[in-house]
C-alpha cells in the first residue's frame, strides 16, 4: 500500500492472509523542498518507488500487488510519452512482479496515515551546544566511580 501527500509519502509492506491484511513493516518519508513540487501523479509514483526500494528484499523474487488510491498509476506502466522523470521510475521498476490496483482511500489507511506525519517533533527537540571541554577533576571522578572491585 502507497500513498502520497503535499510534504510526505508513505507505505505499508504486507500479506494477505484469509481475506485480511496483515502488515509486516511500516515506512514514510518526508518530502524534500524539490519533491515536494512534484505533481500529484509524480509523487504517488514516488510513493510506489520508494516502497519497492526500501522493501526490495522482500519484493525481489515474488509476485506483489500495488494498492492506491491514484487510479492514474495503473496506466502510466503501458504509457510510452511520459515526463523522463516517470520514464525512469518505471524502468527501475521493471525488475518487479507486481500489479497496481486502485484501492478505496478508506482501505488504505495505514499509507494514508503514514504520509500524514509532518516532522513531529520538529518544535519539540531544543538544539544545545556541545561543550567541548571536560575537566580533568571530571574525568578523575569517572574514572574513580567506574573501578569498584566484585565482594
Amino acid at each position: 500500500m502507497c500513498d502520497a501527500r503535499d510534504f510526505a509519502i508513505g507505505a505499508v509492506l504486507g500479506q494477505r492472509y484469509e481475506k485480511h491484511f496483515w502488515p509486516i513493516h511500516y515506512a514514510s518519508k518526508t518530502l524534500t523542498e524539490a519533491e515536494s513540487n512534484y505533481t500529484t501523479t509524480e509523487k504517488e509514483m514516488l510513493a510506489v518507488v520508494y516502497a519497492f526500494e526500501k522493501f526490495r528484499s522482500y519484493l525481489i523474487m515474488n509476485k506483489c500487488i500495488v494498492h492506491t488510491d491514484h487510479s492514474a498509476l495503473k496506466y502510466l506502466f503501458a504509457k510510452k510519452d511520459a515526463k523522463a522523470r516517470l520514464l525512469r521510475w518505471v524502468l527501475l521498476l521493471q525488475e518487479f512482479d507486481f500489479d497496481v490496483l486502485d484501492t478505496k482511500g478508506s482501505e488504505n489507511l495505514a499509507a494514508d496515515h503514514l504520509s500524514r506525519l509532518e516532522k513531529p517533533y520538529e518544535n519539540v527537540l531544543d538544539l544545545k551546544e556541545i561543550n567541548e571541554t571536560f575537566p580533568l577533576e571530571m574525568l578523575s571522578t569517572v574514572t574513580f566511580c567506574s573501578d569498584f572491585s566484585a565482594p
